[in-house]
């Protein structure tokens, strides 16, 4: 599916720092939307159901797939996941950036209906950091953190399917980081001719 707007999927292990870096470059950059995810895990701490995510029941999260209405779903740490269909067509389609804050699972299958979705992987500078990490969160118990963390290698595994790989040691250096990807993405040759078609058209290169 060809759009006008970019899409960016970050995605990264429990901890590391993946919303965080989203909340901060949607601060920075007004071209950029976030699409939030639907999901059937409870809130944490000061999530806003439709801000962080759609908090649904399960059962209405089954019966929206079966409507149709997700483009990706997948089951993680025990709770599902899925991304709205009607809300990134239209903001693609309008031109906008979206972003998307997403396991990995969802991102490849994002990846195969969006062939120029940009794929961004955020790594945790160190196992000992990431589980000091979850910890100082403070919001699940022993056990759940342990989980998450043995999910977590699994999940790095997967870096190498992505587009971008950055590691989250120092924050600033990271959002950097994050920023410079997406502006690149925007001044690629095919990014261009999809945003600036008219330019383009003008100047005979279409």
């Amino acid at each position: 599916m060809e759009t006008p707007g970019n899409l960016f999927c970050v995605a990264a292990p429990s901890g590391t720092g993946k919303s965080s870096l989203v909340k901060a470059l949607l601060e920075l950059d007004s071209r950029l939307a976030v699409s939030v995810s639907h999901t059937t895990r409870k809130p944490r701490g000061q999530e806003l159901d439709g801000r962080e995510y759609h908090f649904v029941a399960e059962p209405e999260f089954h019966a929206m797939i079966e409507r149709g209405e997700f483009f990706e779903h997948a089951h993680v740490h025990g709770n599902c996941y899925g991304t709205s269909r009607n809300a990134i067509e239209a903001r693609l389609q309008r031109g906008d950036d979206v972003v998307l804050e997403i396991d990995w699972q969802g991102a490849l299958q994002i990846k195969q209906l969006f062939a120029h979705a940009v794929l961004i992987f955020i790594l945790p500078p160190s196992w000992d950091e990431l589980a000091q990490r979850l910890n100082r969160r403070g919001e699940d118990p022993p056990e759940v953190i342990a989980q998450r963390l043995a999910n977590g290698r699994h999940e790095v595994a997967q870096a190498r399917h992505f587009d971008f790989v950055i590691i989250n040691s120092l924050f600033e250096t990271a959002l950097f980081d994050l920023k410079t990807v997406v502006h690149s993405q925007r001044l690629k040759y095919a990014a261009q001719q999809r945003n600036r078609s008219q330019v383009f058209a003008a100047l005979g290169l279409v």
